[in-house]
C-alpha cells in the first residue's frame, strides 16, 4: 500500500492540522464503533498536536469517555520525570481533556521504574502487554448481556484506530532504533531496548506487528533535521536503516510533514 504524503507550511500548522484530523478521525469511528483506542506519540510534534487537539474548537465532538489513549513507547525512568512522554503529554494538554469526558482509566501509561510493584524492565514489558491485553479481552468480549464496547483487535491488543509516530533524525520510529535487535521482533507487542542510542537509555517500545494492526499510521514530522530520515524511509532505504520504512495502517498510512520535513523529497 502506497504512504500519502501531506505536507504543511510549518508546524504550528502541522500540528493543527493533526489534531482536526484526529478528530474528525475520532468522532467517525465513534459512530460507527463506539469505543476507540489512539496511540500517541512523544517529542516536540507529538506535544504540539496534544496542545492543538485541547486548544481545538472543535474538541468537544468526540465522545471522550469512549477513548482509550496508549503510547507507542517509553523511557523507563521516574513516573514523574519530565523525561516521560506521558508527563509531557498531561503538560501539553491531555490532563485538560480529563474535564471533557476522558476517564483517567483509560489512560494506559507504560510503566515507569519507581512504581511500587518494583519492575525491572523485562517486567515491565510484560506488565503492559498484559494491560493490552485485559483490555483487548474487556473491550471485545463484554459480561453476559451486554454490548460489545468496542470492536475486536489483533490478538492480544485493542483495535487501535490510529497509531501516531514521531520520526528521529536517524529515522527511528518509537523506541525501534536502527540496527537493534528490536526491529526484529514479530512474536511480542511489547519490547524493552535497555541502551537506546539517545538517552534516558532504558526504554519500552510497542513492536512493528503491533503499531502495524492499526487502521491507520500517521508519522508526524517537522523540521529540517528530519528531511533526511524522512527521504531514506519513503525512498525505499531497508528498514534495518531506516526503521519509519517499517511501519503502515492497515487501511491507511500518511506522512504528515512540514515543508522542512518535507525538503529533501523528489
Amino acid at each position: 500500500m502506497t504512504a500519502q504524503v501531506v505536507v504543511h507550511p510549518d508546524k504550528a500548522t502541522l500540528a493543527a492540522a493533526v489534531a482536526a484530523r484526529l478528530i474528525t478521525t475520532l468522532a467517525d469511528a465513534q459512530a460507527r464503533h463506539g469505543e476507540v483506542h489512539v496511540v500517541l506519540t512523544g517529542g516536540s510534534m507529538g506535544n504540539a498536536t496534544m496542545t492543538a487537539l485541547a486548544d481545538s474548537p472543535a474538541v468537544r465532538a468526540v465522545a471522550w469517555e469512549l477513548v482509550h489513549l496508549w503510547w507507542g513507547d517509553e523511557r523507563y525512568v521516574e513516573r514523574a520525570s519530565e523525561d516521560r512522554n506521558a508527563t509531557q503529554a498531561r503538560e501539553a494538554g491531555l490532563d485538560r481533556l480529563l474535564d471533557l469526558g476522558l476517564q483517567s482509566g483509560n489512560v494506559h501509561e507504560l510503566p515507569a521504574s519507581d512504581d511500587p510493584e518494583g519492575f525491572d524492565l523485562e517486567a515491565a514489558v510484560q506488565r503492559y502487554a498484559d494491560e493490552l491485553a485485559a483490555v483487548a479481552r474487556e473491550s471485545s468480549q463484554p459480561a453476559a448481556g451486554t454490548e460489545p464496547l468496542g470492536r475486536p483487535g489483533a490478538d492480544g491488543l485493542p483495535a487501535f484506530e490510529v497509531v501516531m509516530l514521531g520520526v528521529g533524525p536517524d529515522a527511528h520510529v518509537a523506541s525501534l532504533f536502527p540496527g537493534r535487535p528490536t526491529l526484529q521482533v514479530q512474536d511480542r507487542t511489547v519490547v524493552a531496548e535497555a541502551n537506546s542510542p539517545k538517552p534516558p537509555p532504558a526504554r519500552l517500545s510497542l513492536t512493528f506487528p503491533a503499531l502495524c494492526t492499526a487502521d491507520e499510521v500517521w508519522l508526524l514530522v517537522a523540521g529540517t533535521d528530519k528531511a533526511d530520515a524522512v527521504a531514506a524511509a519513503l525512498g525505499g532505504v531497508d528498514v534495518d536503516e531506516a526503521p519509519a520504512a517499517g511501519v503502515s495502517g492497515r487501511r491507511h498510512t500518511v506522512w504528515l510533514l512540514d515543508e522542512d520535513a518535507a525538503s529533501r523529497l523528489a
